[in-house]
């Protein structure tokens, strides 16, 4: 939700639009919208390149991931999870916290960034986006990642929520 509203679709107005993007990325693991809607703009401008924050040259998965992850979280992200762990302690058992909520928040960021930045973006692309995707399979697109693996047609389309991609997917292929 986060991501489509940095693209303008979630609400036609644009400040609700902007209001909802920074509250989905909020309860998040308190990502900040503001240091994420620029990112992400410059990830569409310069694609694949030295000045695209979300790309590392190496096509390493671990170095390209820690890069990724220097990018986007900050020391006020952990005090802030750190507090919040620890008030919710007060309330709930710690194994659920961990369990239901700091595995997931970790494995999510593994998800987004192997299936939305590492698999589209490794490699050599010729084509305009410098982006590949997923074979068409929406049942395993919709899986692995909530669509991200149709990441060309998101570069083609940023306009097309990701939830709608597949339905660029089928007119590509038709």
């Amino acid at each position: 939700t986060a991501h489509d509203a940095m693209h303008g679709v979630v609400a036609t107005n644009k400040k609700v639009n902007h209001i909802i993007g920074w509250i989905a990325a909020i309860l998040f693991s308190y990502n900040f919208y503001w240091k994420l809607f620029p990112k992400h703009h410059e990830h569409h401008r310069f694609v694949a390149t030295d000045r695209d924050p979300d790309y590392h040259a190496s096509g390493n998965f671990f170095l390209w991931y820690f890069s990724f992850i220097k990018q986007y979280l900050s020391i006020w992200q952990f005090l802030l999870m750190a507090i919040t762990f620890n008030v919710l302690k007060l309330f709930l058992p710690t194994e659920n916290l961990i369990i239901f909520w700091m595995l997931p928040a970790i494995l999510s960021t593994l998800q987004l960034f192997y299936f939305g930045t590492y698999l589209p973006h490794r490699g050599e692309s010729d084509n305009k986006h410098h982006s590949n995707s997923q074979e068409k399979n929406h049942l395993w697109a919709f899986i692995s990642c909530y669509f991200f693996g149709y990441h060309y047609e998101h570069h083609d389309s940023p306009s097309t929520p990701w939830w709608r991609l597949w339905k660029v997917k089928e007119k590509q292929n038709a």
